[in-house]
């Protein structure tokens, strides 16, 4: 592959060209090709080849399975996958609610999480594992359940495309909810901007790790909630409540960055200590770096 056509899948990556393509189908396979032809240049090259006919060589696998044209390449066992197997469930869990919305450059955090839950599903399906989705602000919306066919990433793909409600923020009662319903063991990936009480949040993301569930959480934000780089005189307001305040952010700005930094060091913090997988995203960070995060929790799930 020539370094031009490199560059310009590699540019797939980021959320500003993204935004600019047709289609959510269009974004994810570009999206998760340009993770996959960065990864065949990177030191993960061995999490990409062939992703999605193969999986690693297991203990107790028949050595006569191993493809030893992919050994060759990669001196890694690796089995070639049999059509109806299926290792993985994973549920996508996306916040829609008004905080969402927001966006101060190309795309807001809501578009973000789409592009991110879209191309995660179809890398998922693309290696077999099922992928579910669940759309949720203070209640579910929608309720997809986890399948590993290429046909469904159309029926997910739409889903997404056609959000529509924006109410307040109530993450905690819906991740109950959704641990109540699920009855396999799976791997739960929420995508949010995480803007509720840390405590009852956490509570609903440990009745996850309480019943066996491995947890990814994508916590979202905008660059200009974390740096409050405003000038002159500013009215905020809250999408989700209308509330106002009219202030000039320099008299606010070092107690707010104290009082953010806090809110995101606690759910980091909170995340580590029960064996969650925190990964903090603004909506300017190219998508690899979270596909990344899941294709290595993926490898360590086996």
């Amino acid at each position: 592959m020539s370094k031009s056509i490199s560059g310009e899948t590699k540019s797939f990556l980021r959320p500003d060209v993204v935004a600019r393509l047709a289609n959510l189908e269009i974004k994810a396979r570009l999206v998760v090709e340009g993770f996959i032809t960065g990864l065949h240049r990177s030191p993960y090259h061995g999490f990409s080849v062939e992703f999605a006919e193969h999986r690693p060589y297991i203990p107790g696998d028949e050595i006569r399975s191993i493809d030893w044209k992919v050994y060759g390449r990669t001196s890694r066992y690796y089995v070639k996958r049999f059509e109806e197997e299926t290792n993985l469930k994973a549920y996508l869990l996306l916040d829609t609610s008004g905080s969402m919305m927001f966006g101060s450059g190309d795309v807001t955090k809501l578009e973000y999480g789409c592009y991110l839950a879209a191309s995660l599903a179809y890398l998922m399906i693309h290696q077999k594992d099922a992928a579910g989705l669940v759309l949720f602000d203070n209640e579910i919306h929608k309720y997809l359940p986890p399948k590993a066919t290429r046909g469904y990433l159309k029926t997910l793909q739409l889903t997404l495309q056609q959000i529509n409600s924006h109410h307040e923020t109530k993450i905690a009662p819906v991740l109950h909810q959704i641990a109540e319903r699920i009855r396999r063991r799976g791997l739960i990936i929420l995508i949010t901007d995480l803007f509720d009480d840390p405590v009852t949040v956490m509570n609903g993301l440990k009745h996850f790790r309480h019943l066996k569930h491995e947890v990814i959480v994508f916590h979202v934000i905008d660059p200009r909630e974390k740096d409050l780089l405003y000038s002159g005189d500013v009215i905020f307001e809250d999408i989700e409540t209308k509330e106002r305040i009219s202030t000039q952010p320099w008299h606010i700005r070092k107690d707010y960055h104290k009082e953010f930094v806090g809110f995101l060091d606690t759910y980091r913090r909170q995340c580590l200590e029960n064996g969650i997988d925190y990964v903090r995203l603004d909506t300017e960070t190219p998508f690899d770096t979270a596909l990344l995060e899941y294709m290595t929790k993926r490898s360590r799930l086996g």
